[in-house]
């Protein structure tokens, strides 16, 4: 079983706590070394993974940006054309392009906030990690030099125990226990009753659209005599 399951567990975890419960200390700092090691391997795939679809989000975004913008020139032409009937489709499709504009808009702000989230996370584990090797090379320090003093003292005492000093005081002072499992994602978007009002607009919001084209291009006709 890991030591840590979520990377909010390690990024929150006291190594201090934990060294102080080990039975032994050094053995459980490889063991955490390596679940860090493990879980950034894990984290930068998933941030690798969030910025391909960030990526992918772009272009989709151009492109629907690209459509709105072919179908407002359709809608002028089919009615600088007298051809009302294919202006309002026109519009329609526009229409369409545009929610579908908004609705990826959003989802990428969702996912920029993941990177966001998830970046910062993996830089507090990176620090963490330095941390963690840190300390293990410290203790292998003390390691070796409790064994240097043992060592002295068994040749000066060799009527005596060499069980005259400790191999190793407590590494840390009991603190907090591991706290905060994060909620890594976000909630979704609930936008169905907005939809069912936007539907009832959209014949409206397309007929005033369609008249301040006719006035533009009559007052435009007037300008022109």
């Amino acid at each position: 079983m890991s030591i840590f399951s979520r990377l909010a567990d390690i990024v929150n975890a006291n190594l201090n706590s934990i060294l102080d419960k080990a039975e032994d200390p050094a053995k459980m700092v490889r063991l955490i070394i390596q679940e860090m090691e493990d879980e950034l391997v894990r984290e930068r795939s998933n941030l690798a993974r969030f910025l391909a679809e960030k990526k992918d989000l772009v272009r989709q975004t151009e492109r629907h940006q690209a459509h709105i913008t072919d179908w407002q020139q359709k809608a002028e032409l089919a009615l600088s054309r007298e051809r009302e009937d294919l202006a309002r489709a026109a519009l329609l499709e526009k229409n369409k392009q545009t929610e579908q504009l908004a609705a990826l808009q959003h989802e990428q702000d969702i996912v920029t906030a993941s990177i966001d989230k998830l970046s910062a996370a993996i830089n507090a584990l990176e620090a963490k990690l330095v941390d963690a090797r840190s300390r293990q090379q410290a203790m292998q320090l003390r390691e070796r030099s409790a064994q240097s003093r043992i060592n002295v003292q068994e040749r000066v005492r060799q009527s005596e125990t060499a069980s005259a000093i400790d191999k190793f005081e407590r590494m840390e002072r009991k603190i907090d226990e591991l706290e905060a499992k994060a909620d890594v994602y976000q909630h979704g978007r609930n936008q169905d009753l907005q939809q069912s009002f936007a539907e009832l607009a959209v014949d409206d919001a397309i007929s005033q659209e369609l008249a301040k084209m006719k006035a533009k291009m009559h007052q435009s006709d007037e300008d022109n005599k």
